[in-house]
């Protein structure tokens, strides 16, 4: 059967070999080169502890202050409100402790999987030696904030996560560069690439090789017979007929879904990094700073301080200074940062209100599949991601209950 999906990014590339794995003709459509958008630029960590949604109680309050920070961790282009207003008001629903305990239910039944599954994909492509596995480590410089992070701690020992509670000396023994910290967590079941750009490019090598073919182009529109999309129309004109079809497009994949008819409440949360050649220090695992809500991570020999999150839309101007201050603030932690060369960026993470993606198929085509919605954790649920929609289009039981990920939740 000939399946074609729409996106190369991490979930499109996961997509297309689980999908020829099972006997599929697969072909990826993106405007780009596989993986060089939002999964090129992300910190490279596979954040399997990370149960916890973004609406969580209390951040409603933190909202306000955070917007009138410019070293906050949340930004919105206020000509931007009009068209986020649903998104935000969802968002205020989802922020209660019941949501949060379901989320975080739903989350960790996801996680639980994409270690094995992750490593089995990258194992299968030949690139076990992109991956490093010396875990995560969230830092603090207050007590008060310490102890402000107690309900996501607390949720994710109920959920048998393992963690490990670091007093101030421990912290500094195990991440030397760092200074001025109170105290943290370890994570280690957490595990990085060294470079996501190259894990990208080398799940695209394997895919072509497994006879699956790539097409820089855009899909468009969809020619609809009945209740089956018939073929992709593109914009080079091209006519790709399909008995399947994957809409993996991340952010993107919202306008694709409008004109099937599917109501998506997504966003584009922009998010920032600043790449660091010659940082002066190294790192042992990713760092976590929690009270900014931001990381630093080694990639290769170089340093990727990355995060805040910015509603701006698909086609606002990046705002670099952000960069530059997430850059700052990494240096009141790492004061032998060296940051006189940095490479900035800027990606388009694609956010729903409850923090959960979407993989189910389609509630008014049968033959229309969707995986996108991840966040920031595209690169962690990738596989797994790609495992349960290569399980429905092959007519076999998910390994988990999907009833909480279906696109009809946003109806």
């Amino acid at each position: 059967m000939k399946c074609v999906v729409a996106g190369a990014g991490m979930i499109g590339l996961s997509c297309g070999i689980e999908l020829i794995n099972r006997g599929f003709e697969v072909c990826l459509i993106d405007p780009d080169s596989p993986g060089s958008r939002t999964s090129a630029g992300n910190a490279g960590g596979f954040g399997v502890t990370e149960i916890m949604p973004m609406a969580v109680p209390g951040i409603i309050g933190k909202m306000p202050r955070w917007l009138f920070d410019p070293d906050g961790p949340l930004s919105v282009r206020w000509r931007q409100l009009p068209v986020l207003f649903p998104w935000l008001w969802r968002f205020y629903r989802m922020s209660s402790a019941v949501q949060t305990q379901r989320i975080a239910r739903v989350l960790a039944s996801l996680l639980q999987q994409c270690t094995e599954d992750s490593r089995q994909l990258i194992g299968q492509a030949g690139l076990q030696h992109l991956l490093r596995g010396e875990g995560a480590m969230t830092v603090y410089q207050s007590k008060a904030a310490f102890e402000g992070d107690r309900l996501e701690w607390e949720m994710k020992q109920r959920h048998g996560i393992r963690i490990e509670r670091l007093d101030a000396r421990k912290v500094r023994e195990l991440e030397p560069a760092l200074s001025g910290v109170c105290g943290g967590w370890l994570m280690p079941q957490w595990f990085n690439t060294v470079d996501p750009y190259q894990l990208a490019a080398g799940l695209a090598d394997r895919f072509r090789q497994s006879g699956g073919t790539i097409r820089r182009d855009a899909v468009q529109r969809f020619a609809i017979t009945g209740k089956t999309v018939a073929a992709v129309k593109t914009s080079q004109l091209q006519n790709i007929e399909a008995d399947m079809v994957v809409i993996a497009a991340g952010v993107w994949s919202k306008a694709l879904c409008r004109q099937l008819g599917e109501r998506v409440l997504m966003e584009s949360e922009r998010g920032y990094n600043a790449t660091l050649s010659d940082p002066g220090i190294r790192l042992k695992r990713q760092i976590i700073f929690g009270e900014e809500k931001f990381v630093a991570t080694n990639i290769g020999d170089r340093i990727r301080i990355g995060g805040a999150a910015e509603f701006a839309g698909l086609h606002a101007r990046p705002r670099y200074d952000r960069c530059v201050r997430l850059v700052n603030i990494a240096k009141r932690y790492l004061p032998g940062l060296n940051s006189e060369q940095a490479e900035n960026w800027m990606g388009h993470r694609p956010s729903t209100p409850d923090s959960l993606p979407v993989i189910c198929r389609s509630g008014h085509y049968h033959n229309v599949y969707y995986a996108f919605g991840h966040g920031h954790l595209g690169l962690t649920m990738a596989a797994t991601t790609a495992k349960l929609i290569g399980q429905l289009m092959s007519g076999a039981q998910p390994a988990m209950a999907l009833e909480a990920l279906h696109i009809n939740r946003f109806s």
